[in-house]
């Protein structure tokens, strides 16, 4: 207590006196704007997930609100964490159905208040010996918690402090004198709320208005993506280019886009080509909104229809790439030429059309250009991509429905999770319905009733599962491949109508059909692939006035390929190990008001598949290679990776040695280079290609660029860059170029002898080096590396040696502390050199004991570490007393972390530490059959850790 206490008077003086006092605490008072990192949704979930107990005070509450709780709060059920909401019906802003999503909570007790213009927005949490309190703007509503501009005050009081006393009164009063949340008294408030929604209605004798279509055309404008794109169209044909891609996110307005440019372009006869007749008469009715004109200059040529004389031609491909239909038009029938989804114009039926005709222009639309056969879409349309957006940039334009996206865990029996081994039985097992059930109920959706869609993992789970559910009540239908087109059409008419619920599916919905009134989206089945993931998810993102999101509920078993989830969402394909842990503990990279959450038991399949997962074989190198190089057209460099969003450069030299060496696996076509510049590239590759810190990268570039240079307009370099320099910095890095920090092993890989030597104050490359680079096929790879080593450290803060949250190997840390030699075989847990003390922590060692002493280690609080030293260590030990005494030795105390061993050699840096030297124990550890002795000690970080990083390092 004497700790919490003393920590909140640091807390206070910093908030309320001095901010710029030296002080580290968890307690800090803070404004939520949600302009940060730290935005207000954030900020609950932290305080929920360590709480011992919550209670909220918000007039309004939407579905929304609630949805992004949802997770966070059935982790918390589990647990036996319960909470309490006081709400009201102010303004008769909530709706009936909210209240009946409350009333699901049960962890959690309701009740609505009757108090006068009540509009409160306070979130109190009880911990194990303080409060938090979140007080200010916020309402408990999807906008107030992640986009709106909103004002809240975070702050801690212990128990008796009188802030956190008065609302606590204040609180109880009001709770006591409310109205317990019933469904009765639902049934008696729904009539109350549709009697204050509905507006007086003035019915003229007469119209308004009289529909004028032309006036109508000119109301639809361009949102901003499509005025974008309808810019770079136009200035693709006044270059003379004859073809165009637009790469456009599902539910992005795509048939419009088309439509306006047709208008701008002005044709005197269009071809639009879709895969699927249904769509035909949607995108007809689409052009004639912005086109105008006669009934008889639109024209449907498919199957059932043979209107081949309209000036506005929409066909499928099937029926336009035969033979009798294709041959009566004139190569030069169309001058615009449309085709759709065009990831698919690989396929025989439309190269057929492609190459037959001779349009002035012919544009390409797609969602996913990204091909499983190779074939090169790109190409097709002469590398010319007019226009890119993808979903994190579609989310943010407001151009999508918002989604909420629950990652559950599948259906668990004998503490095992459904894998890719399920039979048809386990699917349909009655537990396992039961479970569907629940989660779908629980999770919900937006609107007044469920319109839904079921990807299952198999034809027969999808037919039988939907008899099941009809004996439950609910109403669905099964749809497959071996299902006609009618058949699907009926079952989305009866879905949009309310005659179904439900419709379970396996793949024919991944793309091509428009369903705008989707509200959920269950996925059944594993993730087989990022693209056909977004495909799916994109079924729900059309905006749509019965919803106001959509709700994905994801079934997460035991799959191998888990992994894939968090890439898809992100949209991050470099590959990264990291990356994807990140991606699936910090999701704010989903824009807007959408959300990303994953019940805790979903979240570790994720990370187990991640960590027994080699996100970096061949095949997926390869794959990522001819992506990048059909998008281009040509061999890429390893700057294109990253230019082109694809695999981090790092990946692939972790894979193999250097660039030319994968270039030669890649079969490509290549020159030679010797193996001494191989060496080099490996050096810069191995060591430099991170961009964790300038200095190296600076030096290579800036010989490369000059014969030699002198130390002194080197160091004004730095100076540019606001580097840090000093003397052991420079000896440092003049070390690392003559090999001298090197091991013997990586002297030999390296060349043996000094890359860059220093004479009289002046610095060069060796003489091979400078010959070589003579050579612009070496230099090339030499320029190419030091280009994603610049673009790489652009993350990176120039004035310290290391960045908060990034992670360092021990190799590294040697390197950017300057030490004289590499010493990462003898650091272990961490020791003294040159006044700096790098500590190396694995939190969660292994289960068997026989393989890995149980040290200590613990995070104390989110800023407060115990360190536990390796054994056969004493307090009197020299190595433990610069430690112990740090902070009056002036010695840096560095913390890395790593979650376990599967994470590989790299530890998240946490920051500096404050030892507390009176905290320093000496404590004993069982190994093998014998007690060693240990230290033990206590310090402070410099700041608290991201929440994230926090909690992802402390579970299991």
């Amino acid at each position: 207590m004497e700790q919490i206490i003393k920590k909140l008077e640091n807390s206070l003086y910093r908030g309320f006196i001095d901010q710029n006092r030296a002080v580290s605490s968890n307690f800090k008072p803070k404004l939520l704007s949600n302009k940060t990192h730290e935005n207000v949704l954030t900020t609950l979930l932290q305080e929920l997930k360590t709480c011992k107990s919550f209670t909220f005070s918000v007039a309004f509450i939407t579905e929304g609100g609630l949805a992004t709780l949802k997770t966070m709060l059935y982790d918390l059920q589990k647990k036996g964490i319960k909470g309490r909401i006081l709400t009201s019906t102010f303004l008769h802003f909530n709706q009936p159905k909210m209240f009946k999503e409350l009333l699901k909570l049960t962890n959690v007790d309701v009740r609505i208040t009757d108090i006068k213009g009540f509009h409160s927005k306070g979130y109190i949490f009880e911990h194990e010996e303080y409060y938090s309190l979140i007080v200010g703007s916020s309402n408990l509503t999807d906008s107030a918690l992640k986009a709106n501009y909103e004002w809240n005050v975070y702050l801690n009081s212990l128990e008796n402090g009188e802030i956190i006393q008065h609302f606590k009164n204040q609180y109880e009063q009001a709770w006591s004198e409310a109205t317990i949340l019933s469904e009765e008294w639902i049934a008696s408030y729904q009539p109350i709320y549709l009697e204050n929604m509905q507006q007086p209605s003035k019915v003229a004798s007469t119209p308004l208005y009289v529909t004028n279509p032309l006036k109508d055309s000119l109301l639809i404008q361009p949102n901003k993506m499509q005025t974008a794109a309808l810019e770079q169209l136009k200035a693709l044909r006044a270059a003379g280019a004859q073809k165009g891609l637009i790469i456009s996110a599902t539910g992005t307005g795509k048939t419009y886009l088309s439509a306006f440019d047709v208008r701008n372009a002005a044709p005197k006869r269009l071809l639009f080509v879709v895969h699927r007749e249904q769509i035909l008469t949607k995108a007809m009715a689409d052009y004639r909104k912005i086109l105008l004109g006669n009934d008889e200059d639109y024209g449907i040529l498919s199957g059932t229809s043979k209107n081949t004389d309209a000036r506005y031609l929409f066909a499928t491909v099937q029926t336009m790439s035969r033979d009798p239909y294709l041959q009566q038009f004139a190569k030069d029938h169309f001058d615009y030429i449309l085709i759709d989804e065009v990831h698919r114009a690989g396929a025989e039926s439309y190269l057929k059309i492609i190459h037959y005709f001779t349009p002035q222009f012919l544009l390409g639309m797609t969602a996913t250009p990204e091909r499983t056969d190779n074939f090169n879409i790109y190409e097709l349309f002469d590398y010319n991509i007019a226009y890119e957006i993808r979903l994190q940039e579609a989310l943010e334009e407001d151009m999508l429905c918002p989604f909420h996206y629950f990652g559950v865990t599948d259906y668990i029996k004998d503490e095992e999770v459904i894998d890719e081994t399920a039979d048809l039985q386990k699917l349909i097992v009655k537990e396992r319905v039961e479970h569907i059930l629940e989660k779908i109920d629980y999770y919900g959706f937006s609107g007044t009733r469920v319109k839904g869609l079921m990807f299952c993992s198999k034809k027969e789970e999808a037919r039988e599962l939907s008899k099941i559910l009809n004996h439950r009540g609910l109403k669905t239908c099964a749809l497959t491949g071996e299902d006609s087109q009618e058949t699907r059409e009926h079952a989305i008419e009866q879905l949009r109508t309310g005659e179904l619920d439900y419709i379970l599916t396996v793949d024919i919905f991944n793309e091509g059909i428009d369903i705008p009134f989707l509200n959920q989206i269950v996925m059944l089945r594993q993730t087989q692939s990022s693209i056909i993931f977004i495909q799916q998810l994109g079924r729900g993102l059309r905006k749509h006035d019965t919803k106001d999101y959509v709700a994905i509920i994801d079934f997460i078993g035991n799959y191998k390929n888990n992994y894939l989830i968090p890439i898809a969402l992100s949209g991050d394909k470099t590959m990264n190990k990291d990356n994807v842990r990140r991606n699936t503990v910090n999701t704010d990279y989903i824009r807007g008001i959408s959300t990303i959450n994953f019940e805790e038991i979903a979240k570790k399949q994720i990370f187990d598949a991640i960590k027994n997962t080699n996100l970096s074989t061949l095949k997926t190198l390869k794959d990522s290679y001819l992506e990048v190089k059909n998008r281009i057209g040509r061999i890429p460099l390893l700057a294109d990776f990253i230019e082109q969003n694809s695999l981090d450069p790092e990946v692939i030299i972790g894979y193999i040695p250097t660039y030319y060496e994968f270039l030669l696996k890649m079969k490509a076509d290549i020159a030679p280079i010797t193996d001494y510049e191989k060496s080099v590239l490996s050096l810069i590759g191995k060591d430099f290609l991170s961009g964790k810190r300038i200095h190296e990268i600076l030096l290579l570039k800036l010989l490369a660029e000059n014969e030699s240079i002198s130390e002194q307009e080197y160091i004004s370099a730095l100076k540019k860059e606001n580097a840090y320099i000093s003397e052991d910095t420079i000896a440092g890095i003049e070390n690392v170029f003559s090999l001298q920090f090197f091991v013997d092993v990586d002297k030999k890989k390296f060349g043996q002898k000094p890359v860059i030597i220093k004479m009289d104050s002046h610095y060069r490359f060796n003489e091979e080096l400078e010959l070589s680079l003579q050579d612009s096929n070496f230099k090339q790879y030499f320029m190419d590396l030091l280009a994603c080593a610049f673009i790489k450290n652009a993350n990176y803060d120039n004035h310290e040696p290391f960045k908060l949250y990034e992670k360092y190997s021990r190799r590294e840390v040697c390197r950017l502390l300057d030490w004289d030699k590499n010493e990462e075989g003898t650091l272990n847990g961490g020791r003294p050199k040159s006044g700096d003390f790098p500590i190396f922590v694995n939190y969660h060692k292994n289960d068997d004991n026989d393989t890995e002493t149980k040290y200590m280690d613990e995070f104390l609080a989110t800023d407060a570490f115990r360190w536990c030293s390796t054994k056969n260590r004493y307090i009197k030990s020299k190595e433990m007393q610069v430690l112990i005494n740090s902070v009056a030795n002036g010695t840096n105390v560095y913390l890395f972390v790593k979650k376990d061993n599967g994470e590989g050699k790299d530890f998240y840096y946490l920051g500096r530490g404050t030892v507390n030297p009176t905290s320093a124990k000496e404590d004993k550890i069982f190994d093998k059959g014998a007690y060693h002795p240990v230290v033990t000690m206590e310090m402070v970080l410099e700041q608290p850790i991201q929440y994230d990083i926090y909690h992802y390092l402390v579970e299991e």
